[in-house]
């Protein structure tokens, strides 16, 4: 059983957070041997429209998509039409002659030749690719030559034949380093199904579950559903980044499907997806995948933990004591990752402060929203599973 008094604190916290100027509101939903345990949502999604945060609220997820695509593509692997030792230069012809940055390099251009990266590195961030907020040479580069994240103004194609361009922070399998492999491995999807990932997506997975409301564009009847996102910036911690009158997410102006962090959510949405990972790959009489393979998922990839493999941290939640899987990270040792927790806890976040994990050993899957960037700007989902795991009776 979850204590109800303990569980209340949640929503106190989450009014805490918006009093104090944290987020301008947010949303949480939890769900416990297949039920409901706990809902709450606390203020304004649209503070200028006055739309409050509510359990049909659509926001961006960005990475919290990773573990969506990682689902599709472990989907494919389940059928063999593709193995995740395969290099990724079998699908993907532009990534065959690679180069890494040299160790100790401090310019881009010092590079030296590599192999091209496997599918399974690029699933779990060991391939050598990064990201433009990432420190370093090859970040920097990424930074010049895609000056936004997601890429609005690309394909997906062309996205990895000007990616393919670029070095390689490290030779592939030695380090461990947040990454656009993800991105990558939608356009591997692309190339298996024969089909644009959104497509591919919505057959495969939303369709069967009832995810009706989960997808890279938002539908002009949709808009007044979605929220604004929001950015903390040294001279304003609520500054606005993006309302959905603005939005490149609306429908007609996305070009590029980003399996790493293009997709919008809700929280029965996304709730009926992580809890098809928790119960093995299987939701309401719909199979996505066997439940070995889910397993296989959640397990660690990595021959240690994150830290060990030279990322100290990611965001607000420490690597030290998480290992990584298809599409997530898993809690090692729930000590040494100093929150509460359960061995095999498996999930990952969102820029936007998005947070999503399932505990198997407490049969538990837990969804939280709210918009704003970076991630980092605040431990709140160091504090909210310290708040879950203290409702918990038995």
């Amino acid at each position: 059983m979850m204590d109800q008094a303990r569980l209340d604190r949640i929503g106190e916290w989450m009014a805490q957070c918006r009093e104090t100027g944290r987020y301008t509101g947010s949303s949480v939903l939890i769900f416990r041997d297949g039920e409901e345990a706990y809902f709450a949502a606390d203020g304004l999604a649209a503070p200028g429209r006055k739309m409050p945060y509510a359990r049909d609220t659509i926001v961006r997820i960005y990475s919290m998509t990773k573990l969506v695509t990682s689902t599709l593509f472990m989907m494919l692997v389940e059928r063999g039409q593709v193995v995740l030792d395969a290099p990724v230069s079998d699908y993907l012809p532009v990534f065959t002659r690679m180069r890494a940055l040299r160790p100790g390099a401090t310019d881009a251009g010092d590079t030296e030749p590599a192999r091209s990266p496997t599918l399974h590195e690029l699933l779990t961030h060991t391939s050598g690719m990064t990201y433009s907020f990432n420190e370093g040479p090859v970040p920097r580069a990424y930074a010049e030559l895609f000056p936004q994240l997601l890429f609005h103004d690309e394909s997906l194609e062309a996205f990895c034949e000007k990616l393919a361009g670029l070095p390689l922070c490290f030779q592939p399998g030695r380090a461990w380093e947040y990454s656009v492999g993800i991105d990558v491995i939608g356009r591997v999807i692309e190339v298996i199904t024969g089909k644009p990932l959104d497509r591919a997506m919505h057959e495969e997975i939303f369709a069967p579950l009832g995810m009706t409301d989960t997808g890279f564009e938002l539908p002009d009847e949709k808009l007044g559903r979605f929220a604004d996102c929001f950015e903390k910036r040294p001279d304003d911690p609520l500054a606005l980044f993006e309302t959905g009158e603005e939005s490149s997410f609306r429908a007609g102006r996305v070009s590029v499907f980003s399996g790493g962090g293009g997709l919008l959510s809700t929280l029965d949405d996304y709730m009926r997806f992580g809890e098809m990972i928790r119960q093995g790959g299987a939701l309401g009489g719909v199979r996505l995948l066997g439940p070995k393979t889910v397993a296989f998922m959640m397990g660690n990839h990595l021959p240690g933990d994150i830290a060990s493999m030279g990322a100290a941290s990611f965001a607000e939640m420490p690597m030290t004591g998480m290992g990584f899987g298809i599409g997530g990270a898993c809690v090692l040792d729930p000590a040494r990752v100093r929150v509460p927790g359960s061995v095999g806890d498996f999930g990952w976040g969102g820029m936007a402060s998005t947070y999503f994990w399932t505990d198997p050993a407490e049969r538990m899957s837990v969804v939280y929203f709210t918009q704003l960037i970076p991630s980092s700007s605040y431990a709140n989902r160091a504090e909210l599973k310290a708040l879950v795991q203290g409702a918990l009776m038995d």
